[in-house]
């Protein structure tokens, strides 16, 4: 439905771990390996989907003064009006859900997709 949506509004396609990266450079500077933390993405899938942003024009790079090795990235006015009608969408979204399942339910819902449900992939036995 997220995916339907924006692409009745965008002709710029977004994947969902470009949206994750988008939402934690939103209204900050933080530096790649930042992100990749907070995303939970390995460090080279998220250089990966920054250069994606960066080619589409959502997000620049930038160096750090006196530091060469690490580097920070920031949304563009257009990598910011993305992700403003993106919130609106997904606003959109969970009213619908809302008015559906009732608030209450709304709200459980919620908190139960907060859980660490401890999936992550667990490394094989050699």
């Amino acid at each position: 439905m997220k995916e339907r949506l924006w692409n009745e509004k965008s002709d710029i396609y977004i994947s969902n771990s470009e949206w994750l990266i988008l939402k934690e450079i939103y209204k900050s500077s933080p530096t790649i390996s930042n992100v990749s933390k907070q995303v939970d993405i390995s460090r080279q899938a998220t250089h990966k989907f920054i250069k994606n942003l960066e080619s589409k024009g959502l997000l620049e790079i930038r160096n750090i003064q006196n530091n060469k090795k690490n580097k920070y990235v920031e949304l563009t006015k257009l990598g910011e009006q993305c992700f403003e009608q993106y919130e609106v969408i997904m606003e959109k979204i969970e009213k619908e859900i809302s008015e559906i399942i009732g608030q209450d339910k709304f709200e459980i819902l919620i908190e139960i997709f907060k859980t660490d449900w401890r999936l992550k992939k667990k490394k094989s036995p050699a």
